[in-house]
């Protein structure tokens, strides 16, 4: 199967970093199982309306393991693939932007749920270096406000309350569409809209492969479920050969089925 794939998108969550020593929020040793009142720090509502909040979270940002992490060999299989000329787009949940720095274009990576490395202000939208940011942090600023307004600065990431870029959905949507192998690995499938790529994969005729440590939603819609440790299994399946069919790639992305 993974073999006679000659499009594959792929989603990735928080368990693809885990060996790269960024925790993940809902395992075993995750983020929120140890600590749940760490959510609040990702909500949008009391980061916006609790300046305590919004300290812990500077502080949180300037010790995120991101800083000193690698990418491990699952981030590299999927540079790997992207090599042999079978991936298509990558969209990822993560924010340690792990992917590129393992050697996978940018071009191929949709993050859905943005990038800790920049800063935004919540009222005049003015975009900034994170690194700057924390280095007012260092210097006695607990809570730098926008240089341009005064305003909330917050990273460049998605909160639990803040809707995803409407266009980042229409990319995920068309890349979901647009494959003949949906590859999900090291993400629960529980948060939206990021799952439901998977679903409408497997319902637009994708065959769909889960590699996740815990049981998903929709590991009764794939073709297959792998458990085993993505830096072992991950490589594995990029190392498959192509059997380099010549059959047609027909996707419901392909405007040539639109019939």
């Amino acid at each position: 199967m993974f073999g006679a794939a000659r499009r594959i998108t792929a989603l990735t969550g928080a368990g693809v970093s885990t060996a790269s020593g960024i925790p993940d929020f809902r395992g075993p040793n995750g983020v929120w199982t140890r600590n749940p009142q760490a959510q609040r720090l990702s909500d949008i509502e009391s980061y916006l309306g609790d300046p305590e909040v919004r300290r812990q979270a500077w502080q949180n940002r300037a010790r995120h393991p991101a800083w000193s992490a690698e990418p491990n060999a699952a981030h590299r299989a999927f540079a790997d693939l992207a090599g042999s000329g079978r991936l298509g787009v990558l969209l990822t949940q993560n924010i340690d932007e792990l992917h590129q720095r393992a050697g996978l274009p940018g071009e191929k990576v949709l993050e859905l749920h943005g990038s800790m490395f920049g800063t935004v202000c919540m009222d005049c939208g003015s975009t900034g270096s994170m690194k700057a940011a924390l280095e007012r942090v260092a210097e006695g600023d607990e809570d730098p406000p926008c240089r341009a307004c005064g305003g909330i600065l917050k990273s460049t990431t998605v909160s639990f309350g803040q809707a995803l870029d409407p266009e980042v959905v229409r990319e995920g949507r068309r890349a979901a569409l647009d494959c003949d192998l949906f590859l999900a690995a090291g993400t629960s499938l529980t948060v939206y809209p990021a799952a439901g790529f998977a679903e409408l994969a497997a319902k637009a005729g994708a065959d769909l492969v889960i590699c996740n440590a815990e049981p998903t939603p929709y590991d009764d819609l794939a073709a297959a479920v792998l458990r085993g440790p993505l830096i072992e299994v991950l490589p594995e399946l990029a190392a498959v050969a192509s059997d380099d069919s010549q059959r047609p790639l027909r996707t419901w992305g392909d405007p040539s089925t639109w019939t």
